[in-house]
């Protein structure tokens, strides 16, 4: 059997299969959003994944927290500080300077915003530096608005397009980068619920002090990593 090149390039096709945590009829909905935002030109060598998160709070409420491109540790675990130069402008083409957690497998990231639709919700950018294994890192973030029955709701979509690291799978890969996001979508709807003063409890999960990683997810994908400290 012939093997694929690594120039070989393949469209993903995020409307095919709904992710985690959609409705039939959200994801109905949300089909054309997700074929404009969602899909990627891949080469073998990279995987890319789409993920969902169901918030009970408006959709302004939340644009407002994920617009913030020089505040991602509001809704990032993963962030210990975010920098941006003096004067900074949210517009395409700005960048931030993270550091990230110890006990990762990365350090810093340089990341350049790529898109931003105030319209559409839509916020997109690119890991275009810094110490970590994402490379080539891509990811749009988009947030949809819903309405039924009286009752209003939020659903976020982000997906993102990676490099396998050399070493790695492309499941090993994608269960990290999912594990990180699936975090961070958790953490916004927390944060953006609080706001809108919903008053959900929230379930608690044992966290890995070296990678803080919440345990009941973190297990395979770090060591898959090549992050082996957790127990």
């Amino acid at each position: 059997m012939d093997k694929d090149t690594p120039n070989e390039t393949h469209t993903t096709h995020p409307h095919v299969d709904p992710p985690s945590g959609l409705s039939p009829e959200e994801f109905e909905d949300l089909k054309p959003s997700i074929i404009e935002s969602h899909t990627y030109s891949t080469n073998t060598r990279q995987c890319s994944s789409l993920l969902a998160q169901r918030i009970h709070a408006p959709p302004q409420r939340v644009w407002s927290v994920v617009r913030c491109f020089d505040n991602p540790q509001a809704y990032k675990h993963f962030i210990k500080s975010c920098h941006v130069d003096e004067g900074f402008n949210l517009a395409v083409g700005c960048t931030r300077d993270v550091t990230v957690i110890s006990g990762l497998p990365a350090t810093t990231s340089t990341e350049r915003l790529d898109l931003l639709e105030d319209d559409r919700h839509v916020i997109g950018f690119t890991i275009v530096g810094g110490e970590h294994r994402l490379r080539n890192y891509r990811s749009v973030t988009s947030v949809h608005g819903f309405e039924r029955d009286g009752e209003i709701w939020t659903v976020v979509l982000e997906s993102y397009v990676v490099d396998v690291p050399e070493g790695n799978t492309e499941e090993d890969t994608r269960l990290f980068a999912d594990t990180v996001v699936k975090l961070n979508l958790q953490k916004l709807a927390s944060v953006t619920e609080a706001m809108h003063g919903h008053c959900d409890v929230y379930p608690l999960f044992l966290v890995c002090a070296n990678c803080q990683i919440k345990r009941r997810l973190r297990l395979p994908c770090c060591r898959a990593m090549g992050h082996h400290y957790c127990g």
